[in-house]
């Protein structure tokens, strides 16, 4: 089967400094293709090639079997372009920059010089902005008076004007908040269903991880890797993105503090690019300002690999707490509480099968009586160590035990909602938004001071899960910062943010308007297919 876009060892270079060198791969029919890298990689100007902004200086792009030669007008070959930066007109009105070269009319075939149907393209705006999300007081108004939001979200609905067989994406989410982020990636896993290829540049692991089907990684304008997504890890991605070889890694497979490696991913972005920049302008002979540079890049490594390593160190320490919960909780069911069953079950024997004194057999009830409960309180204490069901019937059946408990012993009401496309995701996913739902629930109860709490799971992405938690309670203090919390004792959030580290997700804790505060929590794993509709 032929590729919607082949791109053949393209180059370009602007003046004597090369961006892009040899980069050659394919996007399918219907295929996601993540375009990645740091800083100076070429990403966006090898995007902005296909799309015909720049012409390359060799190689060659094919789309739909047709070999383009610049200048090309990518809309004009069914190729839809979303630009970092918004290309509008602030004289046109909303309805003129979406249908801008795509004007409604009558006849066709006559271009601009068409009879302009306003009200169908007034209808049509509408109903793609709705689709968007997207509330603007006026059509009418000139797009000079758009927020930068409105802008992106106005060029996003220019695409989808018109059908597209591809659709280049270039890191749009810059200028979008995290709602418009989350309909972009809808945007993209709709085409992807309708057999429309996608190129999607980005530098956010979450998304390209969430949508595509491979990612490719540039590096100084050549491509290290072109990886299946299903067959990688962000790990793997962020080394290569580090330029960590296998040479120079150390024995870690995670990221643990994901926020300070993303800082210093940045900063050693940032460097190399200024490296990059030197190695051109600098003449040949070594300088000071070149030996600098090396010796800063030489630290960042050594950063890098000193950070991976306490990764590993708390992955492992997570992962042998656990085991040795499960271990516990075990011993417990297996044998202690089996132990006492086994006594209370004499005990009854011994009160029915023999003739005893009243006040024994009073006795004797009291003692059963409290076997049982020690027993109760022994089952509590399994699951809290390791959730019973969790194993056999999966996350789900494992919530809705614990957070029914959890409210009988708490008198607070909990409104749990889960994705029946859930699925069973692997063991530590599973486990470890267990272990995220309870302690939260755990610092609602001991902080919160709240009556009612909803719980929401659902997959907002096939390979990305989100939990939310909103608490009706006081909401956060103010100057709330969760760096203290360690030296005051308080260890609940903090393990929380360092389990969603450890599985390369998202964690964000927010007062609500109206009261109480959310947790919203998620957590990336591998691909997860919705189940079919019934057929009625």
């Amino acid at each position: 089967m032929k590729p919607l876009l082949s791109v053949r060892h393209l180059s370009k270079s602007f003046g004597t400094l090369p961006v892009i060198q040899q980069v050659s791969f394919d996007v399918q029919a219907g295929e996601v293709v993540g375009l990645t890298g740091s800083i100076g990689s070429g990403k966006s100007v090898l995007a902005m090639m296909v799309a015909g902004m720049y012409r390359s200086d060799a190689g060659s792009i094919i789309f739909d079997n047709k070999k383009l030669k610049w200048p090309f007008s990518a809309q004009a070959l069914g190729i839809g372009v979303i630009y970092q930066k918004p290309i509008i007109n602030d004289q046109y009105d909303v309805v003129s920059n979406i249908f801008l070269g795509n004007e409604i009319g009558w006849p066709r075939k006559w271009g601009w010089f068409k009879i302009l149907n306003d009200e169908r393209m007034d209808q049509e705006s509408r109903r793609i902005l709705s689709q968007l999300g997207v509330q603007i007081k006026s059509l009418h108004d000139k797009a000079a008076n758009l927020s930068g939001v409105q802008r992106q979200l106005i060029s996003i609905a220019r695409v989808l004007t018109r059908s597209a067989k591809l659709v280049i994406v270039d890191e749009p989410n810059i200028l979008l908040t995290y709602p418009y982020q989350q309909r972009l990636l809808g945007l993209i896993q709709s085409w992807q269903e309708a057999g429309v290829g996608v190129l999607f540049s980005s530098s956010n692991l979450d998304d390209l991880f969430a949508v595509t089907d491979r990612i490719v990684i540039l590096n100084q304008g050549r491509i290290v890797a072109n990886l299946r997504t299903d067959e990688t890890t962000r790990e793997a991605v962020s080394s290569l993105l580090l330029g960590i070889t296998d040479s120079h890694r150390p024995n870690i497979t995670a990221i643990w503090d994901f926020n300070s490696y993303d800082r210093i991913r940045d900063y050693k972005e940032k460097l190399r690019y200024y490296q990059m920049l030197l190695g051109n302008d600098l003449t040949s002979e070594p300088t000071l300002s070149r030996q600098l540079a090396e010796q800063l890049a030489e630290q960042v490594q050594a950063l890098d690999q000193a950070n991976l390593i306490l990764i590993e160190a708390q992955r492992r320490l997570l992962t042998e707490r656990e085991q040795e919960r499960k271990h516990i909780a075990r011993e417990l069911h297996d044998q202690v509480i089996q132990d006492l069953l086994s006594i209370n079950y004499e005990l009854e024997g011994m009160e029915t099968e023999q003739d005893v004194a009243p006040a024994l057999a009073s006795d004797l009830a009291e003692v059963r009586q409290g076997i049982r409960e020690l027993v109760e309180s022994l089952r509590h204490i399994c699951g809290d160590l390791r959730p019973p069901t969790i194993d056999s019937l999966g996350l789900g059946a494992a919530l809705k035990s614990y957070t029914r408990d959890w409210a009988l012993r708490t008198a607070t009401h909990v409104e749990l909602q889960i994705d029946e496309n859930l699925g069973r995701l692997p063991e530590a996913t599973e486990l470890s938004i267990f272990r995220i739902v309870q302690e939260g629930l755990n610092n609602v109860w001991r902080h919160a001071d709240a009556s009612k709490v909803q719980i929401t799971l659902e997959h907002t992405s096939p390979r990305t899960t989100t939990m939310r938690m909103l608490d009706n309670g006081r909401g956060l203090k103010k100057n709330f910062d969760m760096s203290k919390f360690a030296e005051e004792g308080h260890y609940g959030l903090i393990g929380i943010s360092e389990r969603v580290a450890l599985l390369g997700g998202r964690f964000r804790l927010q007062d609500i308007p109206s009261g109480g505060a959310q947790l919203l929590v998620e957590i990336p794993h591998p691909r997860v297919e919705s189940k079919p509709e019934t057929q009625v």
